[in-house]
């Protein structure tokens, strides 16, 4: 049985957002003159986990919306912790450790109030998106508080394992080749 309804493309949306943020990430680094091989190798892995969490979160978007005598409604679940798998919550708080782990990357100074303010921000924009996709476009996915509290969970375990890393002499080192800023200070040292 095929779909009923036809569906907006992934791909032709999603690689030219992530070759359009590339781009932009590398052009940004050369105006600031911190133009280097590890730092190109984080925008492009920002550029493809943008590109992917889009394509994850936002699509499918159908075109061709059900009516509204059909079971099927747009809705949005604002009650944590009800009809919430832990498969679901295990899956968003992986996806979003990354984010965490390049969230410390990005910013000078990488504090848990920060890690946790942009990645609740980019949690909050995705479900958003969500919701104007499933009210304008027909998106196939339900805005879910639970999802904001695992991927902001998500984040915070990333954020945890960069600590881990960069307290060694030799991670430090190693992490350092990759920030983006001219000098960090050490992470986890706010008051």
């Amino acid at each position: 049985m095929s779909n009923p309804f036809d569906q907006v493309p992934v791909l032709p949306v999603v690689i030219p957002l992530g070759v359009a943020l590339f781009a932009i990430l590398v052009l940004g680094l050369r105006a600031r003159r911190l133009l280097s091989l590890p730092r190109v190798a984080v925008a492009a892995a920002l550029s493809i986990y943008v590109a992917g969490i889009v394509a994850n979160t936002i699509f499918p978007i159908f075109l061709d919306a059900p009516g509204s005598d059909e079971p099927w409604t747009p809705s949005v679940a604002l009650v944590p912790f009800v009809d919430y798998e832990v498969e679901d919550a295990l899956i968003n708080v992986a996806v979003f450790v990354p984010l965490g782990v390049l969230i410390a990357l990005l910013v000078a100074r990488p504090r848990w109030r920060t890690v946790l303010a942009i990645s609740a921000g980019a949690s909050l924009t995705i479900e958003l998106l969500q919701l104007a996709a499933q009210r304008f476009f027909g998106g196939g996915h339900i805005a879910d508080i639970n999802d904001f509290i695992f991927n902001v969970t998500g984040a915070a375990l990333g954020y945890v394992l960069f600590l881990l890393v960069v307290r060694s002499s030799r991670g430090s080192a190693l992490v350092d080749r990759f920030r983006w800023a001219a000098t960090a200070e050490t992470p986890g040292s706010e008051r």
